[in-house]
């Protein structure tokens, strides 16, 4: 239809529009004028198409008015796409308070929120009440009963008060049973349910475990694998309402789930969570947001917990949901720690050939006799050389700002396990940039340091030769087993990979091998994320009064091997915060991680109206295997740099909305040097 013959709606004819740019600068409300024929569809939250800038671009309406604002004549809306109101009102508070969270656009976020519109979809039937899809079963929620205020936790999310835990699954328990009865019970009630795993397997675990409550088809699953037409189908079944319960990956989060009363995170710690693209978004942290605004029941599972988590507990936002003692107790495996000692291999010449000490060697023995499979776990290969102490090898660190201490490139000498340091190399900090030409490890006070070149995982052939009769089943990388039978057999398998023993049955006994492969990392949560590896094989382990064995290949002394022989997640937790509210670390305090040209950096710093107290580290060049997106030319920007930039804690958009806020004058400037802000990034260098 010609402009010229349009006429505008006889009420509220300004639309407020939002493009879907990406653009930071163009991430505000634009007035166009809407025509009476478009007037009923054209409501807040639909998807239309507009003139913008000489082309046609999407956008979404966000309000209607009487007036407006701008002193010109106003564009005409060229269409509606939709009718569906895709951008509720309550996606669009959690949109807006994650932008200011994360110095990010709208439009960038509302593409993980929303799918791409499908208009076979769309004649679909998607309107069929929940209860109609199916018969829902009563569910059995004594499964709870086994934790500390369990019960009442459980009464609070029915009686729909809010209830936020930290919820610690004890050794052995069966958390997606649990889940799926609390959900079912929280469907049969009225609510929505809204899960998130970190990963696909976690999501077809929850999926089995729910259709023993429910039908399948009132089970609604959001995942990478869905085509556009799946998705939006989906998407919009539960926009209707017929979606009650929700389980999926990372962008499920935003699914708009009618009157939510319980959300789920699954184990939090898994960079799984973490949206590759920017803003970058957590989904604890979209969740947590989420609740706070819709006042909805939150729980954080895992079988270990983050400083996140712990902060959250320890604020009293949240309350910790742990097992009793006793519980543990019956519960748990028998862990034991022992170090790699050349005394403890000679005492067995077949535990030496297999590279493990005597000890963890009797323990893979003895439950391959009882009958069992037995797991030993590696780290997975590839992680970078690290500098730690010669003597202790704790992790070197920076002196002035506690980060990672690193060689430069050829500092390192090659063709032995363990490299050694040059002498003319010069360590230096990977954060701020300092050298520290007279290191001492701040553990033990020794001077001298070694490269810690690690990543080699066991091979199944050696572990074949010490046990010559047994079965081996190699799980990691491209060969993954999800299932392995309940009989014995030697499964060697990396983080992540651990096949479940089928019919519900568990190892005999597990060995964590290489531990310092994990523990030596120079990384921020590296004592936190192996404290989360090693409890999930533990858990896999049949309890100590069935024989049950774990080894931990590490030294005795260390704390984190102690909470894991304890099963002291949440002594755990508030250790690693404790720390790093000591040495300023998220989530301690705020961080933004800025990457760019060092121009471009320099520039935004100088634009950005920081908060009080903050503190710059920095430039150094971007850590090893971290790139610039999209085509980065370094001949014409010079080598990318990064600076942290550190704050107190205080309101959570204020970093990111004053980082947000220089990136648009920047821009205002007509400068193109490419940047990227990343806000509490899960790895700092």
């Amino acid at each position: 239809m010609a402009t010229s013959s349009r006429v505008p709606a006889a009420q509220q004819p300004v639309a407020r529009v939002l493009p879907l740019l990406g653009l930071a600068h163009l991430d505000r409300l634009f007035d166009y004028q809407v025509s009476e024929d478009q007037s009923e569809q054209a409501q807040p939250g639909v998807r239309v198409r507009i003139r913008f800038a000489g082309r046609l671009v999407d956008a979404m309406l966000i309000e209607r008015s009487e007036e407006t604002q701008h002193p010109g004549q106003l564009r005409y809306i060229e269409r509606v796409i939709s009718p569906e109101v895709v951008y509720p009102e309550s996606t669009r508070r959690l949109v807006d308070s994650l932008c200011a969270r994360y110095a990010g656009t709208r439009s960038d976020l509302i593409r993980s929120a929303i799918p791409a519109r499908h208009a076979g979809a769309e004649q679909s039937d998607t309107n069929t009440p929940w209860e109609e899809l199916g018969r829902a079963q009563e569910p059995d929620l004594s499964a709870w009963s086994a934790y500390e205020h369990g019960e009442s936790f459980v009464d609070a999310v029915l009686e729909r008060r809010r209830a936020r835990v930290a919820w610690q699954i004890a050794p052995g328990d069966d958390w997606a049973a649990a889940l799926a009865a609390l959900a079912a019970k929280v469907a049969l009630g009225g609510g929505g349910v809204l899960i998130v795993a970190p990963d696909q397997a976690d999501v077809d675990t929850l999926e089995a475990a729910l259709k023993e409550h429910m039908g399948p088809k009132q089970i609604t699953v959001l995942g990478a694998s869905l085509g556009p037409q799946g998705r939006y189908r989906r998407f919009l079944s539960i926009l209707h309402g017929q979606g009650r319960v929700v389980i999926g990956t990372r962008s499920a989060a935003f699914a708009p789930v009618e009157n939510l009363e319980l959300a789920v995170v699954l184990f939090d710690g898994d960079e799984n969570h973490v949206d590759p693209r920017a803003p970058y978004a957590h989904t604890r942290e979209v969740l947590t947001t989420r609740v706070a605004s819709e006042e909805s029941s939150l729980i954080i599972a895992g079988h270990a917990r983050t400083a996140e988590a712990q902060l959250l507990v320890e604020s009293g936002w949240a309350h910790s949901l742990t097992a009793s003692r006793e519980t543990l107790r019956v519960r748990m495996p028998r862990i034991q720690a022992s170090a790699d000692s050349d005394f403890e291999l000679s005492r067995d010449p077949r535990a030496g050939s297999a590279r493990i000490p005597a000890v963890a060697f009797r323990a893979l023995r003895e439950g391959l006799e009882a009958g069992r499979p037995v797991l030993v776990h590696t780290p997975r290969k590839g992680y970078i050389p690290t500098l730690a102490c010669g003597k202790c090898r704790n992790p070197a660190r920076c002196r002035h700002c506690n980060g990672p201490v690193g060689l430069p490139t050829g500092g390192l000498s090659t063709g032995a396990p363990t490299g050694h340091v040059q002498e003319a190399s010069v360590p230096t900090c990977r954060w701020c940039g300092r050298p520290d030409t007279h290191h001492r490890c701040t553990h033990c006070g020794s001077p001298s340091l070694r490269a810690v070149v690690l990543g080699n995982q066991r091979t199944a052939e050696e572990l074949g030769r010490a046990f010559a009769s047994v079965r081996v089943i190699s799980s990691g990388g491209n060969q993954l087993h999800r299932e392995v039978p309940d009989a014995p057999a030697l499964v060697v398998a990396t983080p992540g990979a651990e096949p479940r023993v089928a019919g519900g049955g568990r190892y005999g006994a597990a060995v964590l091998l290489d531990t310092w492969a994990l523990l030596g990392r120079q990384d921020l949560r590296a004592t936190e994320e192996t404290l989360a590896k090693w409890a999930a094989v533990a858990t896999l382990v049949e309890p100590h009064r069935r024989g049950g064995q774990v080894v931990v290949v590490a030294d005795p002394g260390l704390a984190v091997v102690q909470h894991l022989i304890r099963w002291d997640m949440p002594g755990a937790a508030a250790r690693e915060l404790e720390q790093r509210r000591e040495v300023r670390f998220p989530p301690a305090v705020h961080m933004a991680a800025i990457d760019g040209a060092a121009a471009g950096v320099d520039s935004l710093l100088k634009e950005a109206r920081l908060p009080e107290h903050a503190d710059i580290l920095g430039p150094v060049d971007l850590p090893a295997g971290e790139h610039i997106p999209g085509e980065y030319d370094e001949e014409r920007f010079g080598p990318a740099q990064r600076v942290l930039v550190r704050t107190p804690l205080g309101p959570r958009g204020e970093l990111g909305a004053a980082l947000k806020a220089a990136m648009v004058a920047r821009i205002a400037r007509r400068e193109d040097l490419p940047l990227r802000v990343r806000v509490d990034p899960v790895h700092i260098g």
